[in-house]
């Protein structure tokens, strides 16, 4: 497994974890959108799942930042802005 992929796993498993979803994170296609028609997540999760990545990977994601709609716009696209922001 490439660590791209390793990465989109592990952030779908605490996506699944803080939000209590009942997907697997298996069933999370990468490029599925997490909001409406997708995972149909809220405001409230992205709130969530914002508090618990900046715990996990080290870094803060803002409310008010103007690219969060394509940071929050797949599983993928969430693990690159991980891959490319988290602590060492």
């Amino acid at each position: 497994m490439t660590e791209t992929a390793e990465l989109e796993r592990e952030v779908a498993e605490l996506i699944v974890d803080v939000l209590n979803l009942e997907e697997s994170a298996e069933e999370i296609d990468p490029e599925q959108p997490l909001f409406g028609e997708g995972l149909g997540l809220d405001s409230i999760d992205a709130l969530e799942l914002a508090v618990a990545i900046s715990k996990k990977y080290g870094f803060e994601l803002r409310s008010d930042d103007s690219d969060n709609a394509r940071i929050f716009s797949s599983l993928r696209s969430l693990s690159e802005h991980i891959e490319r922001n988290r602590s060492q």
